[in-house]
């Protein structure tokens, strides 16, 4: 997934791209963790809303990396403030692309460690992904074939990179790690997607 910072070019870069991500692929082919996108918000952007400068973002993305497998908002304080609909945005844009666009409302990630920030971004997953996937399971159209060893980390916060520790762990006793998240955001199965 690529994950936009929709806000100042400041917020983003101490939301997502001053952190370490675990990730396999090639940096802007199939894979975008290391790679910073954000709206640049301005001070017209706070008068007259961003609203439409996310969405030529998401047309812009997805014309210059078509293999993304869907695409996160994340909202920065500014956008909290000012109210822009990121959710009509993502909605619209899911519709248009046919991936999943997931908005998250985590204005300053939320609580004095952020923890509420992860919670919002955990119930993002479920009420933007989890219906798809409820979807397709039932009409028997997932790109997955599920294994009897198959995990989701959820809640992991990879602060210090302990994640990836317990990720290997796992994966060395013989279980599949298919989904981890808010910490890493990713959701490996592209059925789920």
């Amino acid at each position: 997934m690529i994950h936009i910072s929709h806000g100042p070019v400041g917020c983003g870069y101490w939301s997502w791209s001053g952190r370490r991500n675990y990730y396999i692929g090639t940096t802007g082919i199939d894979t975008f963790g290391t790679m910073h996108f954000t709206s640049d918000f301005q001070e017209r952007d706070v008068v007259f809303g961003g609203d439409k400068k996310l969405t030529k973002m998401i047309q812009e993305i997805e014309e210059l990396f078509p293999l993304n497998n869907g695409i996160s908002v994340q909202s920065e304080c500014p956008i909290g403030l000012i109210g822009d609909d990121i959710e009509a945005v993502a909605k619209k844009a899911s519709k248009d692309t046919g991936k999943p666009c997931i908005p998250v409302r985590c204005e300053g990630f939320r609580g004095v460690s952020q923890s509420l920030g992860h919670h919002i971004a955990n119930d993002a997953i479920r009420d933007w992904v989890f219906p798809k996937a409820d979807k397709a399971a039932k009409e028997n159209t997932l790109d997955y074939e599920q294994g009897p060893y198959d995990v989701a980390i959820i809640g992991d916060y990879n602060i210090g990179g302990d994640a990836w520790s317990s990720r290997i762990l796992l994966e060395e006793i013989g279980l599949r790690v298919v989904a981890q998240w808010s910490g890493e955001g990713e959701v490996l199965l592209t059925g789920l997607l």
